[in-house]
C-alpha cells in the first residue's frame, strides 16, 4: 500500500511566489495605466476632430469669415437679443467657438442653452476631455481656440482685435492649429503657484481659468493675452496626455504633440514664456496661418 503525501509550500517558496507576483503587478500596473491614458487621449482627439468639422461649415455659411472665438458684446448685454446666437437647439448668449462649431455638426453643447448665462456647463460628452472631466465651464474650459490668428472679436477703443478673418487667408489648413488642450492662464504662472481647477472661478493661477482661449506660443508686449484683462497671464497648451497635448488643425486632422513641438517654451520655474528673452525662443509657425513666425496682431491703439 502506497501512502501519498501532500507537498506543502515551504516558507521560502511562498515568499518567492509572493515576490514574483509583486514583480508582475509592478510591471503590469504602469502598462495598464499607460493604456488607460492612451485611451483617454484617443477619445479626446476624436472629440476635437468631430467638433472641428463645424469650423469650415461656419465659414461656408458666412461668406468665408472664420469663426470668432466669441462674438463681440453689444450694448445691453443679456437684455439685447443681438447678443443671442442660434446654436442648434436654441439661442445662447454670446456662445464660445466650440458651441458654435458643434451646432454645425449636430452636436449641441447645452441641453437648455441660456440667453442670460455665460457660465453654463457643457452637457454633451463630446465637449469633455476625458483627462479633465471637470473642466466643462464654458469660460474655464478644457479646449482653447487659436482666436488671436483665426478670429479675435474682443474690442479695444471700439475696434476689433482681429476680426473678421477670411478663411482664404490661411495658406495651409493642415499646418495651422485650430484649437486644443488648454491650461488656461495658469500657464503664465510658475508651477509651484498654480492652483486646482475652479468651475465658475476667476483666479488667474487656477488650472483651466479662461481656458477657452489658446494664446499662440510667441506673444509681444503689444499683443492680447489670457482673459484680455489688465495683468492677465497668458494661456498655453496643457500636456495632460502623457506629457503631450492634443491639437486639431484647420483641415480637421488631429495630432498629439509636445508643447515644444508646437512652438512653446518654458522658463526654469515652469511658466510659459511670455515676452522673456530665451536662448531657444518660441515661434508661431503652427498658429499664424502663413507657416511663418508671425507675431499676433497688436492691440488696437
Amino acid at each position: 500500500m502506497t501512502v501519498r503525501t501532500r507537498h506543502a509550500f515551504t516558507l521560502i517558496e511562498l515568499l518567492v511566489t509572493i515576490a514574483i507576483i509583486s514583480l508582475l503587478v509592478s510591471i503590469l500596473i504602469p502598462t495598464l495605466s499607460r493604456a488607460r491614458d492612451m485611451a483617454k487621449s484617443t477619445i479626446c482627439l476624436s472629440n476635437l476632430r468631430q467638433l472641428a468639422h463645424g469650423w469650415h461649415l461656419y465659414s461656408d455659411e458666412n461668406r468665408d469669415i472664420a469663426l470668432p472665438g466669441r462674438f463681440a458684446k453689444l450694448p445691453g448685454g443679456t437684455k439685447n437679443p443681438g447678443n443671442w446666437y442660434k446654436i442648434g437647439n436654441g439661442r445662447k448668449y454670446r456662445p464660445r467657438w466650440v458651441a458654435t462649431m458643434g451646432k454645425h455638426v449636430g452636436l449641441f453643447a447645452f441641453d437648455q442653452p441660456s440667453t442670460s448665462d455665460d457660465r453654463q456647463d457643457y452637457d454633451a460628452n463630446v465637449y469633455q476631455c476625458p483627462s479633465a472631466t471637470e473642466w466643462i465651464d464654458e469660460r474655464n474650459y478644457a479646449y482653447g481656440y487659436n482666436h488671436q490668428f483665426l478670429g479675435n472679436a474682443r474690442k479695444t477703443n471700439g475696434r476689433f482685435h482681429n476680426f473678421p478673418v477670411n478663411r482664404s487667408r490661411i495658406r495651409n489648413f493642415a499646418t495651422t492649429v485650430l484649437g486644443g488642450d488648454c491650461m488656461g492662464t495658469a500657464a503664465g504662472v510658475a508651477k509651484r503657484n498654480r492652483k486646482p481647477y475652479e468651475n465658475n472661478g476667476k483666479d488667474f493661477a487656477s488650472f483651466g481659468n479662461h481656458g477657452w482661449t489658446l494664446d499662440p506660443p510667441r506673444l509681444t508686449a503689444n499683443s492680447d493675452r489670457g482673459t484680455g484683462d489688465p495683468g492677465s497671464p497668458r494661456t498655453a497648451v496643457d500636456a495632460r496626455h502623457n506629457g503631450r497635448s492634443n491639437v486639431v488643425f484647420c483641415d480637421g486632422h488631429g495630432e498629439t504633440k509636445t508643447a515644444h513641438d508646437l512652438g512653446y517654451r518654458n522658463l526654469p520655474n515652469g511658466a510659459f514664456v511670455d515676452t522673456e528673452v530665451v536662448s531657444d525662443p518660441p515661434h508661431n509657425r503652427l498658429f499664424s496661418g502663413t507657416g511663418r513666425d508671425d507675431a499676433p496682431p497688436d492691440l488696437p491703439s
